[in-house]
């Protein structure tokens, strides 16, 4: 019997990671990738060993192009920039300059530790994207899940970026796909983890920190998600458009939570436009 086409894997690893996020490694080593160029990798953006990058630009290079850094998602437990380098590429051949930062993980690191981490990231990118042909007045976050959780953070809470001596209103938009912004009371282990120490539990939800000078946000769910229910996107969007932000949601049809992120890679873009529809609205936000 012939072995197993390189089509008929990837299907079967996409199955195995729709439901349970797994084998990620496997799967982004066998996927095709978007025409991009991997300009760095693993550089050092602080002292800790989990401060390390990687960066995408367009193929062609990029001139002034807007900065996106990418968080991805794994419950605050669990994650590798190395492992989304699918989503950089598909990002950066959208015309970004892509970074995908690594990111302090439970046990280690708890709330707000690994928001603290983000924004050195950012800090690096608002640095030295211009060496990359990036533009650092205009930076972009984007993240998946817990990623997009601490994307959306980072845009919202202008004191964390502050605190590094990133000027907030250089980021000028943001997206979050499959994020948890309004999980209160913390009843799974991953947020329990993550969250169960800290004295001041609401001042740890995105959705309290909607201001009137926020970000332009893109909030995405599937309908699918049983990991992250829609009272995250029905807390903040409306939160964020009683403040005047603009906001776009999509809700996308037979789509799980990790789904939405394997939406970027070029298997299962067909499954729905995320990629399209994200990249479209951080473009035009972008300034």
């Amino acid at each position: 019997m012939s072995p197993p086409s390189r089509k008929t894997v990837l299907s079967s690893l996409g199955a195995s990671l729709l439901a349970a996020c797994s084998p990620l490694t496997t799967f982004n080593t066998l996927t095709p990738k978007d025409p991009a160029l991997r300009q760095a990798r693993g550089i050092a953006f602080g002292d800790e060993s989990r401060h390390r990058l990687d960066v995408y630009a367009p193929r062609r290079g990029a001139r002034e192009a807007p900065v996106l850094v990418f968080f991805y998602g794994g419950g605050w437990d669990s994650g590798r920039r190395q492992d989304y380098a699918f989503a950089g590429h598909a990002l950066a051949a959208q015309g970004f300059l892509t970074i995908v930062p690594d990111y302090g993980l439970f046990p280690h690191v708890r709330y707000p530790g690994f928001l603290h981490d983000g924004a050195l990231a950012i800090r690096w990118a608002s640095r030295n994207a211009a060496r990359f042909g990036g533009d650092p007045a205009r930076i972009l976050l984007a993240g998946h899940s817990a990623g997009a959780y601490n994307a959306v953070m980072l845009g919202l809470n202008s004191g964390l970026t502050e605190a590094v001596g990133v000027d907030p209103s250089h980021i000028r938009a943001m997206a979050g796909l499959s994020g948890p912004y309004n999980f209160l009371p913390l009843d799974v282990p991953a947020t329990i983890n993550a969250f169960g120490h800290y004295p001041d539990l609401p001042a740890t939800q995105p959705f309290n920190y909607a201001r009137p000078d926020a970000p332009a946000t893109f909030l995405a769910w599937g309908d699918k998600d049983t990991v992250v229910g829609p009272q995250n996107i029905a807390a903040l969007a409306p939160a964020l458009k009683a403040q005047g932000v603009k906001v776009e949601t999509k809700i996308y049809p037979d789509v799980d939570h990790p789904g939405l992120v394997l939406a970027l890679s070029r298997p299962f873009r067909g499954k729905a436009p995320v990629l399209a529809d994200m990249s479209r609205f951080l473009m035009a936000n972008a300034g």
